[in-house]
């Protein structure tokens, strides 16, 4: 059996669920709407507030669709109450991140300046020009931003230079030696 397959997913007060045919769910909630198409394999039940999901056999297909699909319903109805939130920090001399109207810029030692736009819903917030803040609704999309600003300057394994996530632990590497016999 499936633990989190079977686990119900309490619906919160001011949140809307609704499935359609296709397995179609939009949840509404204080931090916006979320829409996403769902396996139509599973069959998706809502009875007083609690949402459960079935699988119709323990093939190995339905087992691994089970678990997934609750967790995506109730990462959905997470996203409409409370949101996500990623956050990353920015390490090295002269590097720092601002916000210019929506969009994330930020320098990380290159001649050019790094310019993200969010997606819809995706907020960016800076904290002492060196902490960035990814906020929004939808899980895929706030780790997926997080990840491509990581990825503009991975922090280096020699001074720990650049963009991590907080509390991320970057291995550090000795530089290099000193020669020992010098005058050969």
């Amino acid at each position: 059996m499936s633990r989190i397959g079977n686990m119900p997913i309490e619906i919160p007060g001011g949140v809307t669920v609704d499935v359609t045919a296709n397995n179609v769910v939009t949840v509404n909630g204080p931090n916006g709407e979320l829409t996403q198409e769902l396996s139509r394999l599973m069959q998706i039940e809502i009875e007083d507030n609690v949402i459960t999901v079935l699988r119709p056999s323990d093939s190995r297909r339905h087992r691994s669709l089970h678990g997934l699909t609750r967790s995506l319903l109730a990462n959905m109805v997470h996203g409409v109450t409370e949101g996500f939130e990623k956050r990353l920090e920015i390490h090295g001399v002269g590097y720092r991140a601002e916000t210019q109207d929506r969009r994330l810029v930020m320098r990380l030692g290159y001649s050019h300046l790094v310019v993200f736009d969010p997606p819809e819903g995706i907020e960016v917030a800076v904290e002492e020009n060196t902490r960035v803040i990814v906020r929004g609704a939808d899980k895929q999309k706030v780790g997926q931003l997080a990840a491509e600003i990581r990825r503009s300057r991975p922090a280096e394994p020699y001074k720990g230079k650049g963009v991590r996530y907080e509390g991320e632990h970057i291995r550090r590497k000795a530089g290099k030696a000193a020669k020992v016999g010098a005058d050969m």
